[in-house]
């Protein structure tokens, strides 16, 4: 789902997206937002917290390219901000299960 928002045009502005996915569903908000604009801003301005009002940014990992960023990350052109969502399973658990599973098969 694309949506389009925008913040003010007093300054230079910069196009960035604002992504979070659940199983089945992802919602892409493209965003404008004025040079100097913070990870947090952008993610407040896109709507999705509204959207999604389970995610709390204080324990919500965030990325930029799947390169972790804080809310405080200032944003540059073409940005894509990403909310993550908390693993159901840690790496490493999975992997042992995954080889349990095939030395039982």
């Amino acid at each position: 789902m694309h949506l389009a928002a925008g913040l003010g045009n007093c300054m230079a502005s910069i196009d960035v997206q604002v992504v979070y996915a659940l199983p089945g569903e992802q919602t892409v908000v493209d965003l404008q937002v004025t040079a100097g604009t913070s990870a947090r801003e952008a993610i407040l301005a896109s709507g999705i917290l509204e959207r999604y009002p389970a995610i709390d940014l204080a324990r919500t990992a965030i990325g930029v390219y799947a390169e972790v960023v804080s809310l405080d990350y200032e944003l540059e052109p073409g940005d894509r901000v990403e909310i993550y969502r908390p693993l159901m399973i840690e790496p490493r658990e999975q992997r042992r299960r995954a080889a349990a599973r095939q030395r039982g098969a």
